[in-house]
């Protein structure tokens, strides 16, 4: 390829600082391939769908590319397959995967099984009007689930859509009791499962193309589906009755091969992203203007259609709300959490109507934290739901609007300021990592608004100069020193592994005084950085040092990889860790290193063995509300049963101050009276002196089972 002139390579830093700081670009970093950037170079590109030529679908396809071709100036022609002529939309989508297929169009459902929080269009009666579900997919709850197709090699661009789904039947169903003992048709899928059994159907896997033979046939009576694949599937001419319910979408995610859209330049990738998002309304309403030509059709055939009352719609969506907490994690706690935030803004009290007392959650709900942050939000949930159960605070009810960190100090500090800025927020809580807790501090204190923390442990968080924070959780002055008293008791020569922020640097400073004042030394101390991948060097470090055990001060991911470099030894040394090995899929990603290596870690509360008297209340409500089967499946407890007496410690403030004035609140947290939780009896909570509400009577060293929950006070090995 030869020199490309100055002008040309102008336009090209022109094209990428624009992709850089386009708002609605795809969250990828794009490299093209150098080889290809010859002004000269054609492109001839594959798209691939499931839809027929005669659908809306289709139609925006041709579109798309008489659109790219022409705006490209014949640089990139684009064939359109409709109909399933490359194969299955299982099939092409493993093909796109490997840049066999160029574009493809798959529906939401058949891409859940790679990328399960797909199916977040699939939760029925969430989104109230087909317009907040156009608001969501176009906004940031969209970007998220569509940046999220980069793991799986795809560059997600727009939701495309075959319309929502209705319900069929041969008798009316218009009301809950309506689905009751009837026999549905569903496609596999869990999150569908549940919400028939919440309706009392009883549920059938039938393939879809069988479907209208088994509804003629009578071995299923009702089945869920698009008006276009009803009426292209002849089920009008055997059902008798049609809902228009609304209930859930049939999404298809417009994506481009991740192999494909890297081999372009800059000027191309754009003009393929922004044509695609350019005809979304377009498809959409092609779409509606479809279905009213359907709907005549049916109407004619004899099916008699119905609209869902107001009523019928409300009583509907209590049956199944419950589906939404249970599918949180799956789906992914930030979008839901994104989601939830926006609709209450357009749905519930504004902030100027004083009508609720928001408790703002800023903790990581998409990182390597991401199970801590869902504990901290599901016990603070929980205890919500049981005060607004008994009247709320000074007559209004506690809401909670979480923000995502995803674990940048930066972030975290930005989600302070947004909440500081709203009048209705009383208080923020904080998340796992205390480096983002430490930055978001400095704004709180700033924005004089409290700041309470039930996880991250660093010392340095609670101090004098913090006076708006108070902690429901461990103090790394105490535990560090607990779990090395306990290290120093079972073993002589310990090592430290640490990460290398506040947490970590402080942690190994205490566990050095801890070994002075027991007249040992460490046998080292070493320190990795967030993100590391390759742990030999340091593992090899401490085993020629002559340690004979581990103290490791480290997050989910990191942990993870140290435990399995840690295996690969002829003799593992022996660890204790501290908690954020339990904050992501630590358990998970040390199957088999587990088994080699002798691992205890830091803890303060069990649904198992914790003495006090409210954790089998809490526990009974935690299986319920998020539909877990037992008491040894919950993750992360600690972080669950901090944030719940979080929560009633802030409620009980509140009430005291008979005020949500900020400065009032934390006046009042500062002299509570003593409170029953259920880590302990806080007697009292906080002092001036003292914003730490646990102590090290509370600590306790466990151990992973093989089965993975957690089980307090094991000996070691």
């Amino acid at each position: 390829m030869g020199r490309l002139s100055a002008a040309a390579v102008a336009v090209l830093v022109g094209l990428i600082l624009l992709l850089a700081f386009l708002p609605d670009s795809p969250d990828v970093t794009i490299k093209p391939d150098q080889s290809a950037q010859s002004e000269e170079h054609r492109w001839n590109l594959r798209f691939g769908h499931n839809m027929p030529q005669d659908s809306a679908m289709h139609e925006a396809a041709a579109l798309y590319a008489k659109t790219v071709e022409e705006k490209s100036k014949g640089r990139v022609r684009i064939t359109v397959f409709p109909n399933q002529k490359l194969g299955n939309d299982h099939q092409m989508l493993e093909m796109a995967r490997r840049g066999d297929l160029d574009i493809v169009l798959t529906p939401t459902a058949k891409i859940s099984a790679a990328m399960p929080s797909m199916q977040y269009v699939d939760l029925p009666f969430f989104f109230p009007q087909r317009e907040d579900l156009y608001a969501m997919l176009d906004g940031e709850p969209g970007q998220l689930l569509l940046n999220g197709l980069k793991q799986i090699d795809l560059i997600g661009v727009t939701f495309w859509e075959n319309g929502f789904k209705h319900f069929t039947a041969n008798t009316p169903l218009l009301r809950a009791d309506d689905f009751k003992g009837k026999k549905f048709r569903i496609m596999k899928s869990r999150l569908i499962q549940a919400q028939f059994d919440a309706l009392g159907a009883k549920t059938y896997l039938i393939d879809f193309h069988e479907t209208r033979k088994a509804l003629s046939d009578g071995v299923v009576e009702g089945q869920e589906n698009p008006l276009i694949a009803i009426k292209s599937m002849g089920i009008h001419e055997v059902q008798k009755h049609l809902t228009l319910s609304s209930h859930g979408y049939m999404g298809y995610v417009f994506s481009i091969s991740a192999h494909t859209f890297k081999s372009l330049p800059p000027d191309l990738q754009d003009l393929l992203y922004r044509s695609a998002r350019d005809l979304t309304a377009f498809e959409r309403e092609q779409t509606r203007k479809r279905e009213a030509k359907l709907l005549d059709t049916m109407r004619q055939s004899g099916m008699q259609i119905h609209t869902l009352s107001e009523t019928a719609h409300a009583e509907l969506r209590d049956k199944t709300a419950h589906i939404i907490p249970r599918f949180e994690e799956v789906i992914g706690s930030h979008v839901l959490s994104t989601t939830q935030e926006l609709l209450l803004i357009k749905y519930g009290p504004s902030p100027e109507s004083k009508q609720q007392i928001v408790i703002g959650l800023n903790a990581d709900l998409s990182m390597d934290s991401k199970i801590g942050g869902l504990a901290i939000k599901r016990g603070a949930e929980l205890a919500i739901e049981e005060i607004n159960a008994n009247g709320g605070v000074l007559g209004k009810p506690l809401v909670l609007i979480a923000k995502d960190d995803r674990g940048i100090a930066s972030k975290g500090a930005a989600n302070v300021k947004l909440f500081a800025e709203r009048s209705d927020v009383v208080a923020i809580i904080g998340g796992v990592r205390s480096g983002v807790s430490a930055t978001a501090i400095a704004q709180a204190q700033s924005s004089g608004i409290p700041y309470l923390i039930p996880w991250a442990a660093a010392a340095e968080l609670t101090n004098p100069a913090n006076d708006f924070v108070f902690r429901v959780s461990a103090n790394d002055r105490d535990a560090v020193a607990f779990m090395g008293n306990y290290l120093l008791q079972h073993y002589r020569s310990p090592a430290i592994i640490y990460e290398n922020t506040i947490w970590g640097r402080g942690a190994m400073s205490r566990m050095k005084q801890v070994s002075a004042n027991k007249g040992r030394s460490l046998s080292d101390a070493v320190a990795f950085n967030i993100g590391q991948q390759n742990f030999k060097p340091e593992i090899d470090r401490i085993v020629r040092s002559g340690a004979d055990s581990i103290l490791m001060i480290a997050a989910s991911d990191e942990a993870a990889k140290i435990i399995n470099t840690l295996s690969e030894s002829k003799s593992p040394l022996p660890v204790v860790a501290h908690w954020g090995i339990t904050a992501n899929r630590f358990f998970d990603a040390t199957e088999e290193s587990r088994k080699r290596v002798d691992l205890q870690f830091f803890q303060t509360f069990s649904f198992l063995t914790s003495p006090t008297p409210k954790k089998d209340a809490l526990g009974r409500r935690y299986l319920d509300r998020y539909g877990v089967s037992s008491l040894n499946t919950i993750k992360a407890p600690s972080g669950v049963a901090q944030s719940y007496d979080t929560v009633h410690l802030l409620a009980r403030a509140v009430k005291k101050a008979g005020t949500t004035d900020r400065y009032a609140v934390r006046n009042a947290l500062e002299r509570l009276e003593p409170y029953e939780g259920v880590i302990r009896r806080y007697a009292p909570p906080f002092t001036p002196e003292r914003h730490d509400g646990l102590s090290p009577e509370n600590y306790q060293i466990a151990r992973y089972h093989p089965d993975g929950f957690i089980v307090s006070n094991p000996k070691p090995r």
